[in-house]
């Protein structure tokens, strides 16, 4: 089995990140106000630049592939969307931001562009969705916003291949698609599954948790055709809209907080159970087939290159200790070693899993994580193994 690429990040939770189209350079908010930049250098990945304007916390980070445009969103209310230009004095290329008018009065929580990239979302605490598009006589981005009927805050969107449709999950325990069809961006789309008049905020579905969970993460299949989410029930919904058939999976481990597809009949889950799983099937049925992480080996083994501990007169027991405590949130006596490492790659809670990526048929052949223990992994898809041990060394 493949072995997966670790590298240690930083020490502090990485809460988001967005690689660029070539995956040379990968943007991640360190959970502060500012986005670092590391560049690929051998085998390390090389901080080369620190992007701050934001004033609270970033929640979300979205590099669009073709256009090479960096959207941000953050707690402060606020969107920027960064671009590469050449410094007047200088002539050097840096990072300058252009101003989002959102208007919410709560958090943002969650951006995406769109398949086009010519417009992106922008989930919000303010019970809205701002869908926004380039004003070239004002040189900013304005928004439209998607309010009924969302209830409560909305904590993750994605696009639909056509550009148009666009799936919500919120804390109103409800997944829905709406219809985000700007007329003078936007082309006249064609039927699809999900429906043929499209006008801005059509509902063209809503789905519940089984149970009454948050829905933390959604996504369309490739095609578009299927719509899956992950509720903080433990469960894992995949939707066929042409039956209605709505298949629910439910595990007996922790909550999954963010998905993606890999091809039109497999995804990959990953959340507060520290690894990434994987789900496939068809309309006739959905099962968890495996883990990406081979959980019978501890972490150290699996990752020789990965960055872990410190050196010197610091790397003792007792730092040790404090240390694990911040970075794992254990609070026991006991040997630090032997009684915070998980065996799992990740040590805590995975924030983010997105395509890494794209094989010669156009699906996905790896992904890449990134958690609260500071790590940044790279899995192989196909490296699936049996799901034993789930929550290896784990104290509760």
């Amino acid at each position: 089995m493949s072995a997966p690429e670790v590298y240690s990040i930083a020490k502090t939770p990485v809460t988001c990140h967005a690689f660029n189209a070539d995956r040379s350079q990968v943007a991640v908010s360190l959970n502060d106000n500012n986005v670092q930049i590391y560049e690929k250098q051998g085998k390390e990945w090389i901080l080369s630049e620190t992007l701050s304007e934001h004033d609270k916390l970033i929640t979300s980070i979205d590099w669009a592939p073709n256009s090479n445009r960096i959207v941000t969103a953050s707690q402060d209310r606020n969107a920027y969307v960064w671009s590469l230009s050449p410094d007047p004095l200088t002539g050097k290329l840096v990072w300058k931001p252009t101003l989002v008018l959102l208007r919410i009065n709560r958090a943002a929580t969650f951006v995406r562009w769109s398949p086009n990239e010519d417009k992106f979302a922008v989930a919000s605490g303010a019970r809205a969705i701002a869908i926004c598009s380039f004003d070239p006589e004002n040189n900013w981005w304005v928004a439209r916003q998607l309010k009924k009927p969302i209830r409560s805050t909305v904590l993750s969107v994605d696009w639909h291949p056509n550009n148009v449709l666009l799936a919500a999950g919120s804390a109103d325990m409800k997944a829905r698609v709406f219809s985000a069809y700007i007329k003078d961006v936007d082309k006249r789309p064609s039927p699809t599954i999900w429906g043929e008049k499209l006008p801005f905020n059509t509902i063209c579905g809503e789905y519940s948790s089984p149970a009454g969970g948050w829905v933390h993460a959604v996504g369309f299949s490739p095609s578009g055709d299927v719509l899956a989410f992950a509720s903080h029930d433990s469960s894992i919904s995949i939707v066929y809209p042409g039956g209605p058939v709505v298949h629910n999976i439910r595990i007996s481990s922790l909550p999954y907080v963010t998905l993606t597809w890999t091809s039109e009949d497999a995804l990959v889950a990953a959340g507060h159970d520290c690894q990434p799983v994987v789900f496939s099937g068809s309309e006739q049925g959905w099962a968890l087939i495996g883990t990406l992480d081979d959980t019978t080996a501890s972490s150290a083994s699996k990752a020789p290159g990965a960055r872990t501990g410190t050196v010197g007169r610091l790397n003792s027991a007792a730092f040790n200790t404090f240390r694990n405590a911040d970075t794992r949130g254990h609070t026991g006596g006991g040997d630090a070693a032997s009684d915070t490492e998980l065996l799992t790659v990740h040590q805590n809670t995975i924030t983010s899993v997105r395509p890494y990526e794209y094989g010669g048929d156009g699906m996905v052949g790896r992904v890449s994580t990134t958690g609260v223990d500071g790590k940044l992994v790279i899995w192989d898809v196909n490296a699936v193994s049996a799901l034993t041990g789930k929550m290896g060394g784990l104290r509760v």
